[in-house]
């Protein structure tokens, strides 16, 4: 069987998973941007690398509250 990673092209788990958290925080902006961003890292079962990219580019950095 294939393996996941062979299925979706390249990037298109985190595009979709960016796609999504900005969507949930124009939705409710009363979210934390962190916990959304966690929510996606397990929602579209991204690697340790794509998790790491988002905290860092897309989480606030270390000690943010949203």
């Amino acid at each position: 069987m294939a393996d996941a990673e062979e299925l979706q092209p390249k990037g298109d788990k985190i595009r979709k998973a960016l796609r999504w958290v900005c969507e949930i925080l124009a939705e409710h902006p009363e979210k934390k941007r962190l916990a959304v961003i966690r929510e996606a890292e397990v929602r579209f079962d991204l690697s340790p690398k794509e998790c790491r990219f988002l905290d860092s580019k897309f989480g606030g950095g270390a000690g943010s509250s949203g």
